[in-house]
């Protein structure tokens, strides 16, 4: 007799217990787990974040293959010492080099500078982040503000200042404090045809 295998969920779990859920269905990625390791030992100040997280959950939640619709992985980090695009684009190509035979980009950024192309980007100024977590504070949804890392001690450290509950729940909400409606709404509706079993909630709600 075959037992089905009942998935973990995290959903209206808590948050101790959604972490440990998140670090096992990543650890299922062989791409997330060396994505982990290289960015732990090239970086400091770092966080693996949005999208790629999530995406993976999303896709282990609905059967699909963990790289299933993930284009990039978004690493983040913070130094304000050295704010230019140069020292910035030499860590990408590193990280990069180092990840070359994973099937999505790598996408290497500092959030110390992300103010000085914002406007130019997305056609309005922001002020410049204070932290790593100020500025995944702003990231458009609210599943998707979440930076994970290995810290210095190996352990596995998570940032989710709107709570884990949106991301196991597969619910997409607007994270309002930076973003515009055009932008949540582009976003929703791309994820919404790759995994149409997601609960968009509208802007206005």
């Amino acid at each position: 007799m075959i037992h089905k295998v009942e998935k973990m969920n995290g959903h209206n779990k808590d948050i101790n217990s959604q972490k440990e859920i998140l670090k096992e269905i990543l650890n299922l990625s062989k791409n997330m787990q060396k994505v982990l390791e290289i960015s732990q030992s090239e970086l400091n100040n770092y966080y693996i974040g949005a999208g790629c997280l999530v995406q993976t959950v999303w896709n282990y939640l609905s059967g699909n293959p963990l790289d299933y619709g993930i284009e990039d992985i978004d690493i983040v980090y913070y130094d304000a010492e050295n704010l230019s695009f140069e020292k910035e684009k030499q860590l990408e190509i590193r990280i990069t080099s180092l990840l070359n035979n994973l099937p999505f980009k790598v996408d290497v950024k500092n959030e110390a500078r992300v103010h000085l192309w914002y406007e130019d980007k997305f056609g309005y100024k922001i002020e410049p982040y204070q932290s790593l977590e100020d500025a995944i504070n702003s990231w458009p949804t609210t599943a998707t503000s979440i930076g994970v890392r290995k810290g210095t001690n190996g352990q596995f450290e998570v940032y989710a200042p709107y709570g884990l509950n949106d991301l196991f729940g597969m619910i997409v909400r607007a994270n309002k404090l930076q973003i515009t409606r055009e932008i949540y709404e582009k976003k929703a509706g791309k994820w919404s045809k790759l995994w149409p079993e997601l609960f968009i909630i509208p802007w206005d709600e």
